[in-house]
């Protein structure tokens, strides 16, 4: 009886730790590598360059958790790149960066990166690999320098090891810098929504008959710019929303051509309700909001996308107060919590991440 009672108390005793380390996402977790979904296209991004590996991927996750990013050791790629939120910056307009400077621009979430081949929403960069550079530069975002990023690195006790582990030498280069946080983003893909499952006929999953209506009441409407199933065509449009006061000019910056004035790119509407708020400059707090431009406020001009423009001479989509009832209903499908939650994805439990 007592060697009983001394099994069950170390029984007991294990299955605290199992908890405990559940709760502080600790758990060890299998790493299977990139996968590309069934019911998608081949990726963009070329992983002959850059294959992902497991030391590589969490070299690159601790890199994106890595306040020694930001010159003053304070921001990390996930101050506004925040899981729960599809990797935006929920609840903030524009991005707030550095000593809480103010951003011009909505954050674009971090996900299914591998199948864009340009990158925010003016497209000004090209290769994934190089996209860090944009924020550790930005004055409004993390306002240092890549030179003096890696002097901090190299001089850290964990990441010559690190780096030795992921790429086979303790040498910290920006090549091997940016490859690395390449293989953590890479890894950031949502298709386990209930629309995936249905797409792929995965355990009997169908839509209700008022998903089923917003879904063919999207497919007329919305499909040629949400392409499925990234539900973005990539492309760079202007939908009609009134300038700002700083009147970013969106995709004609990057081109210096007019005619891509006011056009943006086209984001992804995976995620959508944890993604608020919306638009490049986070006007609108609501989805609801959002179709209430496309239904009356389509604002007219040279560039506006000739999808918006009606045969009778209005402007937007029109929509009965049923159709965009319907329209949300299956927006709501393109959830996918394993996403948001996946804990391969989070913070590394005892970083010392600060959030501003």
């Amino acid at each position: 009886m007592k060697k009983v009672v001394v099994m069950l108390a170390l029984f007991t005793a294990v299955w605290a730790c199992k908890k405990g380390n559940e709760l502080l996402g600790e758990e060890e977790q299998p790493f299977l590598g990139f996968e590309q979904p069934a019911n998608f296209p081949e990726p963009a991004y070329d992983f002959s360059r850059n294959p992902i590996t497991k030391e590589g991927f969490e070299l690159g996750k601790k890199l994106f958790y890595e306040p020694r990013l930001s010159r003053n050791n304070t921001i990390a790629c996930g101050s506004c790149h925040i899981q729960s939120a599809a990797f935006t910056h929920h609840g903030h307009d524009v991005s707030h960066g550095i000593d809480d400077r103010l951003g011009t621009r909505n954050p674009m979430p971090i996900m299914n990166m591998a199948w864009h081949n340009e990158f925010f929403w003016d497209g000004g960069v090209f290769d994934l690999d190089f996209a860090p550079v944009n924020a550790i530069h930005s004055e409004v975002e993390m306002d240092e320098t890549v030179t003096n990023v890696l002097k901090k690195l190299r001089a850290h006790p964990e990441y010559p090891d690190l780096f030795k582990k992921a790429f086979g030498s303790e040498e910290i280069t920006d090549a091997l810098f940016f490859k690395a946080l390449s293989q953590f983003m890479l890894m950031a893909n949502s298709a386990n929504s209930k629309y995936d499952k249905i797409m792929r006929k995965e355990q009997g999953a169908s839509f209700t008959e008022t998903e089923e209506r917003g879904y063919v009441f999207f497919q007329k409407n919305c499909a040629d710019c949400h392409k499925e199933p990234l539900f973005t065509d990539l492309s760079y449009r202007n939908n009609g929303i009134r300038p700002n006061r700083s009147d970013d000019q969106g995709r004609a910056i990057v081109s210096g051509n007019p005619k891509d004035a006011y056009k943006f790119k086209v984001p992804s509407l995976r995620n959508l309700s944890f993604t608020a708020p919306y638009t490049h400059d986070g006007r609108y707090l609501t989805i609801s909001r959002m179709l209430d431009h496309y239904q009356n406020d389509v604002i007219d001009s040279p560039t506006l996308d000739p999808l918006f423009r009606r045969s009778d001479g209005t402007r937007g989509i029109p929509m009965t107060e049923q159709e965009k009832a319907d329209l949300l209903a299956f927006l709501k499908t393109l959830e996918d919590p394993t996403f948001l939650n996946n804990p391969l994805l989070a913070e590394p439990f005892g970083s010392d991440f600060t959030v501003n």
